[in-house]
């Protein structure tokens, strides 16, 4: 029989998820005082991490309510609600500091050592019980190891253990497609745009599963996409290399069939939520934005392209630099402005140009933490650096757009600087996988570096 667990909570998890409490169903759940007084010093301001705090704070004050303080420390019953039916889960209690603990034993100092001590010092009360300190701090999952105590990361948002099972947005078939489909079933085209087939038969031939609006490619310069898929039946719009490279927004024509594919999905009008996930140099940045200028400015299909980040330190650096938001803004995301030199390069008059598309349709930087609590109408909303971001994060933008809107978020999963975040628990990569079934949203991994060939050297030896 399984022993009854209790998982004592840090305070970077209750940041990472606000709603963490609610998923580990009949466990029982403690959250030490001095996660709580972190809390109440992060709380303030308007950035990011204070409006987590907040939310946690929310979160933990439903449940408690008006408890007494023999109730809290028994444990008072954790609640939920899904789809008006309540849920009875584990308990919630708070850890008080201050108890004297003999063995190991951490200087108290760091908040993070008191914690491990309030820990140890409870679990040795409790020997019939498994206590679980969850943090996403790998240097303290360490230390409380070392000390006798058993640690481990947050997983509940973790959707794929191992990055290279990230979905890629496409597959890629060994020599024709026609003819390996031949050879299992005999097909027959009719000229027709799209084609459908059972489901059954493209399953055995790619030998993995498959999503709407995912491509599949093969090495005879076929090109299809999966436009809808039932219980048996799979619709693949078909299309082929030469088409896709043919495509033009802005003056910019794809480089490789990568880049094509994505172009494709972003210039889709049913399509409200596109991913690219690829390496420095891959043309992510220059791709979204010649694709923004061209449904704007040309097709007329939104109102205004909105851009914005997440990059480390930008939440507090912002406030000390001067001017208007736009003008804080600009120097962290000179990407777009670089690439949009890039863009009119060529032109008779570059300055020009920019004047041009600056003054016909103003391209507005916001910063992350005002974009919450907004509603964006009619727009082009691009986030860049999306793999900065955590699942909690990702979701406050996405829930952002409004009507007519749509969303393009880039980033490398390679290059994560947010503390406590990796490639399979970033934000990227979660609504990567959370949107593998949508049938408005699609995902591209690009490959290659467009940027130069000292670039692509560099990201392939460096």
């Amino acid at each position: 029989m399984e022993r009854p667990k209790i998982y004592v909570l840090d305070t970077n998890v209750l940041i990472h998820d606000p709603n963490s409490v609610y998923n580990f169903k009949e466990h029982d759940i403690m959250i030490p005082m001095v996660v709580l007084e972190e809390l109440d010093k992060l709380k303030v301001g308007p950035s990011a991490v204070a409006a987590d705090c907040r939310q946690a704070v929310r979160t933990i004050d439903n449940i408690i309510g008006a408890s007494t303080p023999r109730e809290i420390a028994e444990g008072v019953v954790i609640k939920k609600y899904e789809d008006g039916v309540e849920i009875i889960q584990g308990r919630l209690s708070i850890l008080m500091s201050g108890f004297e603990h003999h063995g190991h034993k951490l200087t108290s100092q760091i908040n993070d050592n008191q914690i491990i001590n309030d820990v140890l010092n409870f679990q040795k009360r409790i020997p019939d019980k498994d206590v679980i300190l969850i943090t996403k701090d790998i240097n303290m999952r360490l230390k409380a190891r070392g000390c006798g105590l058993s640690a481990e990361d947050y997983h509940n948002d973790q959707l794929i253990t191992d990055i290279d099972r990230l979905t890629t947005g496409y597959h890629r078939i060994d020599g024709s497609f026609w003819e390996q489909l031949d050879a299992i079933q005999s097909q027959t085209l009719t000229g027709e745009q799209f084609h459908t087939l059972p489901k059954a038969l493209l399953y055995q031939l790619l030998g993995s599963k498959f999503f709407i609006n995912q491509f599949i490619v093969d090495e005879k310069e076929f090109v299809g996409r999966i436009k809808a898929v039932d219980d048996e039946w799979v619709t693949l719009e078909l299309l082929n290399t030469g088409l896709l490279m043919r495509q033009k927004c802005w003056g910019l024509n794809p480089r490789d069939i990568y880049q094509a594919m994505a172009m494709y999905l972003i210039m889709d009008p049913d399509i409200d939520l596109v991913s690219l996930n690829g390496p420095a140099g891959s043309g992510k940045t220059i791709l979204a934005l010649a694709c923004a200028l061209e449904l704007t400015l040309e097709q007329k299909n939104f109102k205004r392209i909105i851009a914005t980040r997440s990059t480390r330190g930008l939440d507090e650096d912002i406030g000390f630099l001067p001017g208007t938001e736009t003008e804080k803004m600009t120097p962290w995301l000179g990407a777009f402005t670089d690439n949009l030199e890039a863009l009119h390069a060529e032109d008779y008059d570059p300055s020009g140009s920019e004047h041009y598309v600056g003054s016909n349709m103003p391209i507005h930087f916001k910063s992350l933490n005002f974009v919450r609590g907004r509603s964006f109408q009619n727009s082009f909303l691009i986030v860049d650096e999306a793999q900065n971001l955590t699942p909690h994060q990702i979701k406050t933008i996405i829930t952002r757009a409004g009507e007519g809107t749509k969303v393009l978020c880039m980033g490398n999963l390679a290059q994560i600087d947010t503390p406590y975040l990796g490639a399979t628990s970033s934000g990227l990569t979660y609504m990567s996988e959370r949107f593998k079934g949508f049938d408005h949203g699609g995902s591209i991994t690009l490959k290659g570096v467009a940027r130069s060939r000292l670039a692509a050297y560099a990201e392939k030896y460096l």
